[in-house]
């Protein structure tokens, strides 16, 4: 069983919450290099389709690096190839996450959150990347993805200050896809999985790994391109089935295959 994180199926749907309560849901090596085992089984596994990351607690989603783990240490940062979280490297990801914060999600915990693919946020949640502060950078991908995110300039703002964003902020800038009350969270972020999974999930794959691998490339060369998604999706049985629910009235059965 899991030591620093609790995983729970609910049908196609995985929820992994970072359980370090007693600092914030702050991570250490141990934590990391447990959640990217988590993560290795939901890319693998073909019965699950989406995942929900949250933190333990009515505080923080994630306090980020535990700074005073490192510095009883030797001091030295060590990261899982996967990233904080086993997820802010993980760049072969085409299922979809959900981050469910419910709290600070600071440093490395709002890069975890930048990583996936939408973000609920409850109205407690506060944002930030204070790493210059204490001498660091956000070098987990805060410092590429909030730019792309959310524009130069208004990144700027926030990673040359450190300054702390509220969700309300968050939403307005563009990284927070919504805004809820603390106790109605867990509801929206299943919602949006529920909605997800109204899907085809090989299409939601394609769609995904199209969109992530076209960022930054020009619109011809991007459209151009052709990935493993899609050839999955075009030679799947759920290619077939969704024309064929559509023309007999009906909800889809999705295979995933």
């Amino acid at each position: 069983m899991p030591e620093f994180c609790q995983v729970g199926r609910e049908g196609r749907v995985l929820v992994v919450t970072m359980n370090r309560p007693e600092v914030m849901n702050a991570l250490h090596p141990p934590a990391n290099f447990e959640l990217e085992r988590v993560f290795d089984e939901f890319a693998a596994d073909p019965e699950l389709w989406v995942a929900i990351l949250t933190g333990a607690g009515d505080r923080a989603f994630s306090a980020g690096n535990d700074l005073k783990f490192q510095a009883a240490g030797d001091g030295r940062l060590e990261v899982p190839p996967r990233g904080f979280a086993g997820l802010t490297s993980r760049f072969d990801l085409s299922k979809p996450v959900i981050a469910a914060v419910n709290g600070i999600a600071m440093g490395g915990g709002f890069e975890i959150a930048l990583a996936c693919d939408l973000v609920v946020a409850a109205e407690s949640a506060v944002f930030a990347l204070p790493e210059p502060r204490v001498g660091l950078a956000a070098l987990a991908g805060g410092v590429h993805r909030l730019p792309r995110q959310i524009g130069m300039k208004r990144a700027m703002a926030m990673l040359l200050t450190g300054r702390r964003v509220s969700a309300r902020e968050g939403l307005e800038l563009g990284f927070v896809n919504e805004v809820v009350p603390a106790p109605e969270l867990p509801t929206a972020a299943r919602r949006w999985a529920a909605a997800i999974l109204e899907c085809a999930p090989l299409s939601v794959r394609a769609t995904k790994q199209a969109a992530l691998a076209g960022e930054g490339l020009p619109l011809a060369e991007a459209m151009a391109a052709h990935h493993e998604g899609m050839r999955a999706m075009v030679r799947s049985e759920d290619f077939r089935e969704g024309p064929q629910a559509f023309a007999e009235k009906r909800a889809p059965r999705w295979k995933g295959r």
